[in-house]
This record gives structure tokens, C-alpha cells and sequence, in this order.
């Protein structure tokens, strides 16, 4: 490890560390536009210049040089201060002023800088050159005229989102940054170049004007557009969200979040269910607390009572309808929605053993059923990590487009009884091998072969070494894809037979926590109650309708597919008459004379905590091993359960932007600007 000086302080660097990392362990801001820590080095910005000695008597680009032993680093001569204001001068030629008008205004690393360390004035008088604007579908809007090439976005969409889709055109004075033909970006993570745009070049298309940064509360929160469980915060302006941007954490979605977990919001606002309905004469009609409570307590049910468990939920209210289904005598819970019905006698044969940040360092993968482009993107760009040091891909399902090479064997069932010798032989080589099942897998009918055969014979799960330096691996992972799934299960929402085992139940009385994926034809006998916040399939079926929050209008606690468990915070309160889910449940326990043991959230996370102790802990909740039960002696064709990547769920289904992003990327639907 080299030792460096900066600013006369001796510091040890880590070998390969850049001079501009050296100046940040040493405690040194250094101003920077093109430089980003989790792209490739373009050095092309030039804001970085630092003095270095020995070396040429002149600024050097401190991104792009290599940190060697017993340099001297200077970040605060009079020779740095004179070429930084230099650059900033010749970056704002062609800026326009147009700073009160820019939806970056606040957020601007352009801005910043320019009062930190420009000169305040400028020497030069021409005109000012004008950029056209670029069309990038719905997600992205571009005032190219503030572009100042410092290309993030075209690494971005190359190294991280895998679709090189944004580059330059023409040279020199006259080079443009666009879309091929200017067409719509077609990533699911485009939106994550607007949060890379140091200046207003890139901007969000949906929250365009809508606000300033210092007119919005900022609420720390978890996605539950997937079962990553991306951490993001949510800012909103009264009770209104207004946008989600990323988090930070390196453990779960680095910096990134999908398009989908970003622009989801404005469908928080539309189709909501803001107060009770009961159905009388085949119709909903608007209701009070009382008459649609009363409705419910006059079900002669019998402790014939079930509980379904939609995609979006908190463990908070899993365990509160839990809680009153097993206080009236019923013992059915269910949350895989889609009919799914796999073994969950170990949650570790059904949980992402290996871990987000651990799959990267996997050497060979076996995707099996799966479509991580759509199920999951964030695990997605760490496959895409993982090749780039050299791991191999194989795939056993239909053949997509997951940005990299991947070797399909075929999409027949039958393949994981007999993988072919090639595919034997590179996993008996690989250290770190992983196989990752989709959730087309664990939806697949049929024999349960024996997957203890399929993982020996892959090597997946290999324990730490006798002398204790080196450590366990386990590459056996299953992909769900609702953010709800983990934390259902280990809260016991999963009956043998799933959701058909439920109906052949025939409840007198079902309570539906926001399943909006149920095929409700199954249930024609039962008294069907749903608690949500979205008048979208499970409302249209149900006999009373009990309004609820959503994500974003509650505190809860989230498991992601690796079995982390997270929290989020409310940002907003619900509209309406509508109230948080448990809080509902609480309420309608005491009109059915089955008063649940809490009077408050912290209490109800307090009885959560005493009866699954892991959901009391942030972090990785400890699943043991054994072995899963997959459907590997079945035969036929992996089917994908997810048809449309923007309308998942009942938030999406509401949100024009999600609606237009259906419509323009998956059914090539065209839409025009107004000028044309």
C-alpha cells in the first residue's frame, strides 16, 4: 500500500487507488463533473486538477492518475485555484442562464461548484451555441443545451444498464449526447442518468416543475415494486409524493433503482379508495366505518375465515390479519397470489442464499426459469458484475435479452435432471458456483424430482474450510419477485395447495390484505372483505371494501428476497377516510368480539418481534440450510409470470407514467412531441 502526501499529511492509499481518491481518504473535497465511483474513468471534465510532485511543473487530472509511492499531492496551490477557475470558465461558455427556470436548480452540481471554485466573471462575449432537444421516451426530458459531455450517462447505459443505447454524435464544438435516432431509452434503469446529470441536461420527464428540493420533506422508505428492496426516499410536498430517488447501500441496490421504483408515485394519487363501500343489490356503495363493520359482524362464518396477502405488504399487517384470523377460529393464510404452492418447510431453499452483493463474486451461474431484467434488474446489473470478472452465464428458459452473454441450454423442464456434461464440468471447476431459480420454476407443475442430487452435483453449497480462514458459500438462490413474499413466509402465509387449497377450503369469510392478483372465481361462496388502497381487481370483487395506506403512507417492515429485513417510514397520511391497514384490523376486531392484544404500531411490532424474532432485527435474518423441493423431475416449458414489467401491481396499473411506459417500450405504441 502506497504511502502519499497531500497537502503535507502522510496518508496509506489502498494499491491502485487514483491521486483523487488519495485527496478524499486524506479528507480533500475535489471538484469533479466526469468522474463517478462506480463507472469507468473518462478523465475528459478536467474539473479534478490537483499539483502532484515529482512530475511535470503543471495541473494534472488527479481522477486519472494513479496514486505511487511518495507523492506529494497539492489541492490548494494558487497554480490548482487558477486552472480549476480556468475550466469552470470554459464549462460555462455555452451554458445557458437559465438557471431560475431549470428543474436542477438546487440540485445542481454545476451550480455548486461554479460559486466554489469559479472566478465569478467571464472573459468571453460570443454567442452562445444551442443544442436541439433529444427525445428519450417518457422517463427522461433533456435540455441538451446545458450538456457538458461529461458522458456519465453514456457509461451508465453501457457498463450498468447494459444497453448502449446513449452516446455522442458529431465532434469537437458541435458534439451532441442522444439516443440512437432519438428514439426512447429502452432500459428499465434509464432514469437512473438523471441523478448522474451534474447539470440540468437530463432532468425527470414526470416531476418536471414540480418543485424545488427545499420545499419537500424527505421520508427514508423501502420499494416494494420488487423483492430487492431497494432503499430509497420518498419526497413529498403536503400529502402528496412527489418523487422517489435511490439510497445509498452498497448491500442492496448501490445507488441505483429501477424506472419503475421511481416513477410508481404518481399512481399513489389516482384510483384510491378513500372511504368504505358495501355491496348491496350487486352494487358497491359508499359506506361508513360502522355500516361496513356491521356488515362483516353479521357474516355467520363459523371460524370458517381465510386471510390472502397481496405483493406490496408490510409484515406489520400480515401479522395483524394473522393475528385476527387465528382470534376467530380460522387457521387459512396465503400469499402466494398466483397460485404458486412450492415447499416453504425451510425458507432458506426459497431465499437468494447467496446474497445480492455476494452473487458478484460468483464464477459460474445457472439461470433457471427466470427473466432477472424484468423479476429483479438490481440483481441484473450484479450478473452483469459478476462477467465482467469473468464468471459464465448458462440459462435453462425462454430466451431474452438479459444484456449479456448468456449460454441457453433450452426451455424444457427436464433439462435440471439432465444438464449437459459442459455445463457439470464448469461448475465441478468453479469455487463460487450459484444457480438462481425463477419465480416460472417454482410456478411449474408436476413431480418434485430430487433437487438434493441437483445441488450436490452442482457444487453449490460449500462449507468454510477446517482451518477457518476461508468461508461457506451457498449459490443455491430463488428469485421472487414480490416484496411481500419473504416476509409472508416466515410469518406463516403459505398453505399447502397455495391459494387452490384455500378455495377448496370453501371460508365463509375471506380477508383479502390487498391481493389484487387472486383469481377471486375461486371464492364465489365467501363474504369477501378487502382492506387496500387501490380500487383495482380485488376491490371490483369484494363485498366490502375497507380502505387502506400504501407504502408510502405507513411505517413497515419489508423482507427482500435475500431474507434483509428492512424498515421504512411514513412520508404521507393516507386520503380520506382511508387509515393504516392495521389500524383497521384493530378497530374491526373489537365489533367481532376478537379484541387483538395492541393498541398502538410499536405495540403490534412489539408482539411481532416475541413471535418471529428475526422481523425485530434489521438485517439478515439466519434461515439455517436444507434442502429445497423443486419441481425438477417435471417436463415442459418455462413460462414467464410476469407479462408486463410496468403494470405489476395495483400502484403501477394507476400511474400514467407506468401506463406510457407499457405502452411505448413493451407495445411499441409512438407518441409525438408537441412540436411535431
Amino acid at each position: 500500500m502506497p504511502k502519499v502526501k497531500v497537502d503535507g499529511v502522510e496518508i496509506e492509499v489502498p494499491a491502485g487507488a487514483t491521486v483523487l481518491q488519495a485527496c478524499e481518504l486524506a479528507g480533500k473535497e475535489i471538484p469533479r463533473f466526469c468522474y463517478h465511483e462506480r463507472l469507468s474513468i473518462a478523465g475528459n471534465c478536467r474539473m479534478c486538477l490537483v499539483e502532484v510532485k515529482p512530475g511535470p511543473p503543471k495541473p494534472q487530472a488527479s481522477c486519472a492518475l494513479p496514486a505511487a509511492e511518495n507523492q506529494e499531492i497539492f489541492t490548494q496551490t494558487e497554480m490548482v485555484k487558477k486552472a480549476r477557475e480556468g475550466v469552470m470558465e470554459f464549462l460555462l461558455i455555452n451554458h445557458p442562464l437559465d438557471c431560475p427556470i431549470c428543474d436542477q436548480g438546487g440540485e445542481c452540481d454545476l451550480q455548486d461548484q461554479s460559486v466554489a471554485y469559479g472566478k465569478g466573471s467571464s472573459r468571453f462575449d460570443e454567442n452562445k451555441r444551442a443544442v436541439t432537444e433529444k427525445y428519450m421516451g417518457p422517463i427522461v426530458k433533456t435540455v441538451m443545451t446545458r450538456c457538458i459531455q461529461c458522458t456519465r450517462c453514456v457509461r451508465f447505459a453501457e457498463e450498468v444498464a447494459g444497453v448502449p443505447e446513449i452516446g455522442a454524435i458529431y465532434r469537437g464544438e458541435n458534439m451532441q449526447i442522444t439516443t440512437y435516432l432519438e428514439h426512447a431509452a429502452k432500459s428499465e434503469l434509464s432514469g437512473n442518468v438523471v441523478d448522474l446529470c451534474p447539470v440540468g441536461a437530463l432532468t425527470s420527464k414526470p416531476y418536471a416543475f414540480e418543485a424545488r428540493p427545499w420545499e419537500l420533506k424527505k421520508t427514508h422508505a423501502i420499494d416494494v415494486m420488487d423483492a430487492v428492496g431497494t432503499n430509497i426516499r420518498l419526497d413529498s410536498r403536503g400529502r402528496q409524493v412527489l418523487r422517489a430517488v435511490p439510497r445509498i447501500n452498497d448491500d442492496v441496490n448501490e445507488e441505483w433503482a429501477s424506472d419503475k421504483t421511481r416513477h410508481n408515485v404518481d399512481g399513489l394519487v389516482r384510483k384510491r379508495l378513500d372511504k368504505p363501500y358495501v355491496r348491496r343489490d350487486g352494487k358497491l356503495v359508499p359506506a361508513t366505518w360502522n355500516e361496513a363493520f356491521a356488515a362483516i359482524a353479521a357474516v355467520k362464518h363459523g371460524g370458517s375465515v381465510a386471510a390472502l396477502a397481496g405483493d406490496l405488504l408490510d409484515c406489520e399487517t400480515m401479522f395483524a390479519g394473522k393475528a385476527l384470523v387465528e382470534k376467530l377460529g380460522g387457521s387459512l393464510l396465503e400469499g402466494r397470489q398466483t397460485g404458486l404452492a412450492y415447499d416453504v418447510s425451510s425458507l432458506s431453499a426459497v431465499n437468494f442464499n447467496s446474497t445480492l452483493a455476494g452473487i458478484e463474486t460468483a464464477d459460474v451461474i445457472l439461470l433457471v426459469g427466470t427473466n432477472l431484467r424484468w423479476e429483479a434488474p438490481l440483481v441484473n446489473t450484479r450478473i452483469r458484475k459478476a462477467i465482467k470478472k469473468g464468471a459464465k452465464v448458462f440459462g435453462i428458459g425462454p430466451q431474452v435479452d438479459l444484456t449479456y452473454k448468456v449460454e441457453w441450454l433450452g426451455n424444457d423442464a427436464s433439462l435440471l435432471a439432465k444438464l449437459p456434461n459442459a455445463v457439470v464440468e464448469a461448475f465441478g471447476k468453479a469455487a463460487r458456483p450459484a444457480m438462481i431459480v425463477g419465480g416460472g420454476v417454482l410456478a411449474k407443475d408436476g413431480a418434485h424430482g430430487d433437487t438434493l442430487a441437483l445441488v450436490e452435483t452442482l457444487g453449490l453449497v460449500k462449507e468454510a474450510t477446517s482451518t477457518g480462514s476461508g468461508q461457506g458459500w451457498n449459490g443455491y438462490n430463488v428469485l421472487h419477485f414480490a416484496a411481500a413474499r419473504m416476509g409472508g413466509l416466515m410469518l406463516g402465509y403459505a398453505t399447502d395447495g397455495g391459494v387452490k387449497a384455500v378455495a377448496a377450503a370453501k371460508p365463509k369469510l375471506l380477508f383479502s390484505l390487498g391481493a389484487d392478483e387472486v383469481d377471486y372465481s375461486a371464492f364465489p361462496d365467501s363474504f369477501k372483505v378487502y382492506v387496500g388502497h387501490h380500487g383495482d381487481k380485488g376491490a371490483h370483487a369484494a363485498d366490502v371494501i375497507l380502505p387502506g395506506a400504501s407504502y408510502a403512507e405507513k411505517a413497515g417492515t419489508y423482507v427482500n428476497l435475500e431474507g434483509r429485513v428492512q424498515r421504512g417510514e411514513k412520508a404521507v397520511f393516507a386520503p380520506g377516510d382511508a387509515r393504516e391497514d392495521w389500524s383497521i384490523l384493530r378497530a374491526l376486531s373489537e365489533v367481532l368480539g376478537a379484541t387483538l392484544p395492541f393498541d398502538s404500531f410499536e405495540q403490534l411490532r412489539a408482539e411481532m418481534a416475541k413471535a418471529v424474532p428475526a422481523l425485530g432485527v434489521e438485517g439478515l435474518a439466519d434461515y439455517g440450510w436444507s434442502v429445497p423441493s423443486l419441481p425438477t423431475g417435471a417436463s415442459g416449458e418455462f413460462g414467464s409470470p410476469i407479462k408486463d414489467f410496468y403494470l405489476t401491481n395495483a400502484i403501477c396499473r394507476a400511474s400514467l407514467t407506468m401506463q406510457q411506459c407499457s405502452a411505448e417500450l413493451i407495445h411499441g405504441q409512438t407518441y409525438a412531441e408537441a412540436a411535431e
